[in-house]
């Protein structure tokens, strides 16, 4: 009994144990489309491979991300390249039209990982034709860049072979200080600016100065040309508005004054100028996935 219970334990820890070792390599965090842990390319060749995956994301839609990483560990490079799949979600979402080039270079061994929408272009035939006779022909040569380059280019022909979606325009989005700045606020510090810009400048001067930023800025933020156009004339005429009235006003008080003999004098009138800018520049449709899915289709290989 004794001797049986042991072999039990023998092989529940011989199940348990490689499980968990089979998880014990991370998944890098996607910070380029390129991530080497191995410091094998050159950061010129980083930034070269990156250029070339922004540019044919851009026209395409398709994404394709390549790590090297030094070892995949007791983890067989299939489950450990489709981990990270699953991770990055390479490919936009829905489209699935995502592929993944993974380099485990102290074992040897490499994969390319498909997304479902790419399976019937980039087939797993196709894969291995690109591994075996594209990448590792090089890599045996040492010329690791050269392999990568090389694959990565035959891999976008496949892609561009095959019917995608289109790319959407990307959406414009205003910078996010903008997205937090009170209407209301906003409103009140126009009429400020205006109030200002027409005491130094006149009142048809600083109107129009007034309406040409604001014109400026509705630009900048919609992307529209019509809506900066009527966004500069409604402030100019609003300016000009606020000038006849604020005239009436001191007409008003000037004969209220003269008619009660009001010997005491009061002006009103503070303004108060602030200026705040902000900078909002990402790269970075490097730093994700599109959202993509992937099945484990693909190939694998070595040199």
């Amino acid at each position: 009994m004794k001797a049986a219970k042991a072999i039990l334990l023998a092989l529940l820890l011989g199940w348990v144990f490689p499980s968990l070792a089979l998880a014990n390599v991370a998944v890098p965090s996607l910070v380029g489309r390129v991530v080497d842990q191995t410091g094998t390319l050159s950061s010129g060749d980083v930034a070269s491979l990156n250029q070339t995956l922004r540019n044919f994301e851009a026209r395409k839609g398709s994404q394709i991300a390549v790590l090297i990483v030094p070892s995949t560990e007791a983890e067989a490079i299939e489950q450990f390249s489709l981990r990270v799949a699953e991770t990055w979600k390479i490919g936009r979402k829905k489209i699935d039209d995502g592929a993944l080039l993974v380099i485990a270079k102290n074992d040897r061994h490499l994969r390319i990982e498909v997304g479902y929408g790419l399976e019937g272009a980039l087939t797993d035939v196709t894969s291995k034709r690109i591994i075996d006779e594209i990448i590792t022909p090089k890599f045996k040569a040492g010329d690791f860049a050269g392999g990568i380059s090389a694959g990565v280019n035959r891999i976008i022909r496949v892609i561009d072979g095959e019917k995608l979606p289109a790319v959407e325009p990307p959406h414009w989005q205003a910078p996010s200080l903008l997205n937090h700045i009170d209407p209301t606020f906003a409103l009140f510090g126009l009429f400020i600016f205006g109030a200002f810009m027409r005491k130094l400048l006149g009142a048809l001067l600083g109107a129009t100065v007034t309406g040409g930023i604001v014109g400026a800025l509705a630009w900048y933020v919609s992307g529209s040309l019509a809506a900066a156009l009527l966004a500069s004339v409604v402030v100019f005429m609003m300016a000009l508005v606020a000038e006849i009235l604020a005239s009436a006003n001191q007409g008003v008080g000037r004969s209220r004054r003269r008619g009660w003999g009001d010997d005491n004098s009061s002006s009103g009138g503070s303004w108060s100028s602030g200026s705040s800018s902000s900078s909002d520049s990402s790269s970075s449709s490097d730093s994700g996935g599109g959202g993509g899915s992937f099945g484990g289709g693909g190939a694998s290989g070595s040199w």
